[in-house]
């Protein structure tokens, strides 16, 4: 097992879309959620792209991080996402996290606040104790395409139309060897029997950047509750009729409120 340190320059794989005005503003990083991977991002880099630099990694166990040396809880994806900043001298950003990236950015957020210019949280992890466990431990173990677009049906509004790609797509990736042990692992660390582990929200609203919380009122995964009363002054917009993926139901109105959060820092 390799052992990960700065002076290796190594790096989370990505997807790295630059600035079509050719502007050399501060760029933004986008985080995935459990079982995603960053080209779950590609049309919100598009939306961002003719003003923004942007990259999208693979978080560890994900996409083309699934051998990363070390796999486990929004802390050790943190601490792998912190790494690769470093690594690419990207002293600071504009960081987008989904659901466990959601976690994961408000993890980085915390340890380093100097480097994060704005925070921008999609239906995070963390903000409470509930969470849909029976339908992530599912889907962590889901191979057959059939069933992974039933999974896939509970993380969209009820409304929105699945694509076929989608729930194939999701299914190939899991017939790779280790994909689904690798899943199944990760779910056992970020769920605590039935209830997921939370952040320190009282700090978080004591973050110096602008921040901004984005949900859906038909989030069957985290409870749309959990972004009320939230600590300081954080900005938040639910959408109604919008399920666990807003950058994928609504992406013109995602890209537009993380450009938003960026031009405020």
């Amino acid at each position: 097992m390799t052992d990960l340190s700065l002076s290796a320059k190594v790096h989370l794989p990505f997807n790295e879309q630059s600035a079509q005005n050719g502007s050399t503003a501060v760029p933004v990083v986008l985080l995935h959620g459990f079982g995603g991977d960053r080209q779950t991002w590609l049309n919100i880099q598009t939306a961002i792209s003719p003003t923004r630099r942007s990259l999208a990694f693979d978080l560890p166990g994900h996409g083309k991080a699934l051998d990363w040396p070390r796999i486990g809880h929004a802390g050790i994806a943190a601490k792998a996402v912190a790494v690769s900043l470093d690594a690419l001298e990207l002293e600071k950003v504009h960081l987008v996290g989904h659901s466990m990236g959601g976690a994961v950015a408000s993890l980085i957020a915390l340890k380093d606040p100097e480097r994060i210019a704005s925070l921008t949280l999609l239906a995070p992890g963390g903000f409470g104790p509930e969470i849909n466990h029976k339908l992530l431990r599912r889907y962590a173990a889901a191979t057959d395409p059939a069933e992974m677009e039933m999974l896939l049906e509970q993380f969209f509004g009820w409304e929105f139309k699945l694509p076929k790609l989608l729930a194939r797509s999701a299914a190939e990736a899991r017939a790779r060897p280790g994909a689904v042990e690798t899943l199944k692992a990760i779910a056992e660390e970020i769920i605590d029997g039935s209830v997921q582990k939370t952040l320190p929200r009282k700090e978080m609203g004591e973050l110096p950047m602008p921040i901004k919380v984005i949900w859906g009122t038909q989030d069957r995964v985290l409870p749309t509750r959990q972004s009320h009363n939230l600590h300081g002054i954080v900005a938040t917009h639910i959408f109604e009729r919008v399920g666990h993926m807003p950058h994928l139901e609504i992406p013109e109105d995602v890209a537009r409120l993380i450009i938003q959060n960026a031009q405020m820092a």
